[in-house]
């Protein structure tokens, strides 16, 4: 369920906006910026690479995310996504599991032609993980899905 954003996020908006003019995207021409903020407050830039070997780009998304985790973070409360050219824009699934091994951030986002807050988990319902082996059977940051999982394991 998306929200309306409050000032402060409107604002991580217009930064990943901003950012998105560092992009490099000569295949696509598609820009995107992206800012991540963990507990200290900090915003951690992302812009997207593209390649001419398509694999080998790189997501604003987790630009952004390398960058919080280079600054020594490990948990995320907010992650802003922008195109350059004003149109919707959404994480693609791997950056949402990408995202969602650090928590389940608010994603600040235009959809519909309007900016948006929701929460990961509207997103992305079963991300996978590596202590279940599976995707989780609860919402993201729910540690009891992990242990629910593990229980029917016998």
């Amino acid at each position: 369920m998306s929200r309306a954003p409050e000032l402060g996020e409107r604002l991580l908006f217009q930064e990943a906006l901003t950012v998105a003019g560092h992009a490099y995207a000569p295949y696509s021409g598609y820009a995107v910026g992206a800012v991540a903020v963990g507990p200290s407050g900090r915003s951690h830039h992302g812009a997207n690479v593209e390649n001419a070997s398509s694999p080998a780009g790189l997501c604003a998304e987790r630009a952004a995310l390398a960058a919080l985790v280079t600054f020594g973070e490990r948990e995320l409360r907010y992650v802003a996504v922008a195109a350059a050219d004003g149109s919707d824009c959404l994480p693609c699934g791997l950056c949402l599991q990408a995202l969602a091994e650090f928590g389940d951030p608010e994603l600040v986002v235009r959809r519909g032609g309007e900016v948006v807050v929701l929460a990961l988990h509207d997103l992305l319902t079963a991300p996978f993980s590596l202590a279940t082996g599976r995707a989780a059977s609860g919402a993201v940051g729910d540690e009891s899905a992990g242990a629910d999982a593990e229980a029917g394991d016998d």
